[in-house]
């Protein structure tokens, strides 16, 4: 079994540390790594038998699958700010392969539009099949890479104080484009009228988990121009994330612990100084950082008195949590070459209508599943034929309200009875059924598969309503200057992709956002001269050099 981190008990965690991270997600143990490297001694709290969030990897039937982390751009770019990152918290120990050259496959009925590696061949390609909308399509781009730069910009209140960060919110609007804050689909409608290329052009939408006409433009633009320049996988599985940024965290005397559910945050005299285990143990340190969101932080893991104090209640109500999904996991007999899989994606649509898709399936389930997005990450990995010789995994992944598994909720994994059990025998049938008319060459050779739904969210990540993205991305939730890393309680801290974005990426950028909170400007300089000087294995001083400059 592929599982990072050790197993808690009582007596093996220290009486004291500077900080403890609650979970183990790609956020918290960016945060985590980063303050090691700063000298602090950090314990990460994950209730989970392995550590990871959802970077972990799952194994059943002689398989193994990604849960989360389907592919990642802009890693395979030395000088990029998210590569420097990794590599700084994992000491360069994380390795990346590409995908193909055709990184996504929007499939619309049975219109195919592959989205290859390049701006302009990706311009090409729309052009080719939309010649009357060579000027949206380049306004398009051009808007994506404006929005996109001034992320920086739109975010930098995170890395300061509330104080700093209410006054910068104040005036963000005039330091950012307008479309930051629009929704996606109004900004595609001030360029072109062509139902087909928005449907098109926002393919990706289940990245983020939310239709044209709700997602934020922001959010929108993040994802397209991450993919710009292609799509990599870690090398090993996706488990590798979180084993190769452990030892940073052990190197400075911290640890991660597994199987270690917190119940509450420990606050005395208005400081929160501690967290109190399912056990009972009471762990203790000067500062404390949750990377479980903000419900699960502010509805259940602050004592009552807080919430009321600090008006919570209220709060939670300004924003809601993101969609649910179902997960089909795959195993086949035969090598992903005998199999002809490819390392591309396949985004799969009834219609480029999302939301009509979207509010029919809603309405009906036997309706057509209004996206199914389809991965081969045994495909992806290059050192997957030396651990599962003769085999290949598949995902299929689509939405699911939660309503429709409420009923089971707060049953016990794998005992929810025969209803359920029929209801994902459905739903897994329906899956294979989309899979094999896009890949019909997999049908007789499937060995294994097992249907994770909302309800399998819920019980290991505890989230729930079964969200993948923590809160949704809608224009109304980046005007709430709350969701900030500093808490209003004094020594609690928030990181995660409530702080930033949805997705590895922006978690991954809200431990570093977070980390600049909480150590002050000196302190900080001191990491963003670890990411600026880092050296990749491999690269002379003299070529580093010159990407320095040049980035």
């Amino acid at each position: 079994m592929k599982r990072t981190g050790k197993r808690y008990r009582t007596g093996r965690a220290a009486d004291h540390y500077d900080v403890i991270v609650i979970g183990s997600g790609i956020g918290g143990l960016t945060n985590a790594a980063l303050l090691s490297k700063l000298g602090k001694k950090v314990c990460v709290l994950e209730q989970h038998y392995t550590a990871g969030g959802f970077t972990h990897t799952y194994e059943n039937g002689g398989y193994e699958w990604d849960v989360g982390v389907h592919y990642i751009g802009d890693v395979h770019k030395p000088h990029s700010p998210l590569r420097r990152i990794f590599d700084v918290i994992t000491d360069g120990q994380l390795k990346w392969s590409p995908m193909d050259e055709c990184y996504d496959r929007i499939i619309i009925e049975d219109r195919e539009y592959d989205f290859r590696v390049g701006r302009e061949q990706f311009k090409s390609m729309l052009k080719e099949r939309f010649p009357e909308e060579a000027e949206a399509i380049d306004e398009y781009v051009r808007l994506v890479d404006k929005v996109s730069q001034s992320m920086r910009s739109f975010f930098f209140g995170q890395a300061t104080s509330p104080v700093i960060g209410k006054l910068h919110r104040s005036l963000r609007r005039f330091l950012v484009p307008k479309e930051c804050t629009m929704t996606v689909r109004e900004v595609l409608e001030s360029l072109t009228s062509n139902q087909e290329l928005i449907g098109v052009l926002t393919g990706q939408w289940g990245d983020y988990g939310m239709v044209p006409s709700e997602g934020t433009f922001l959010m929108h633009a993040s994802v397209a121009k991450h993919y710009f320049a292609g799509g990599n996988y870690p090398v090993g599985g996706s488990w590798k994330i979180s084993e190769t940024i452990i030892p940073v965290i052990r190197a400075s005397g911290g640890e991660v612990f597994t199987y270690a559910k917190v119940d509450e945050i420990v606050v005395e005299n208005g400081r929160a100084c501690g967290v109190r285990l399912e056990n009972g143990d009471v762990l203790r340190a000067d500062k404390i950082v949750s990377s479980v969101g903000a419900r699960m932080t502010y509805n259940k893991l602050l004592p009552e008195a807080e919430r009321r104090k600090h008006r919570y209640e209220e709060k939670l109500e300004t924003v809601k949590p993101s969609g649910s999904s179902l997960c089909l996991f795959m195993g086949f007999k035969g090598s992903a070459r005998d199999l002809n899989l490819p390392k591309t994606n396949l985004w799969i649509y009834p219609s480029a209508n999302h939301e009509g898709n979207v509010e029919k399936f809603q309405a009906d389930r036997n309706s057509e599943f209004p996206l199914v997005y389809i991965s081969f990450p045994s495909a992806k990995d290059p050192e997957w034929e030396q651990h599962y010789p003769g085999k290949s995994t598949v995902q299929a992944i689509t939405m699911a309200p939660y309503e429709w598994f409420e009923k089971w909720s707060g049953t016990t994994w794998k005992q929810r009875g025969e209803d359920y059990e029929a209801l994902k025998e459905e739903l897994t049938q329906r899956l294979l059924k989309v899979l094999y008319k896009h890949m019909p060459q997999l049908e007789g050779a499937l060995d294994f598969c097992e249907l994770a739904t909302p309800l399998s969210t819920e019980w290991f990540h505890l989230y729930d309503r079964g969200e993948i993205y923590g809160l949704d991305h809608d224009p109304g939730r980046f005007d709430q200057d709350w969701l900030h890393p500093v808490s209003p309680v004094k020594g609690l801290y928030m990181t995660g992709q409530d702080v930033v974005t949805a997705g590895v990426g922006g978690a991954l950028m809200a431990g570093l956002l977070t980390t600049g909170a909480m150590v002050g400007l000196k302190e900080f300089g001191k990491v963003n001269r670890m990411l600026k000087e880092w050296q990749p294995v491999g690269e002379t001083t003299a070529a580093m050099r010159g990407i320095t400059q040049s980035g």
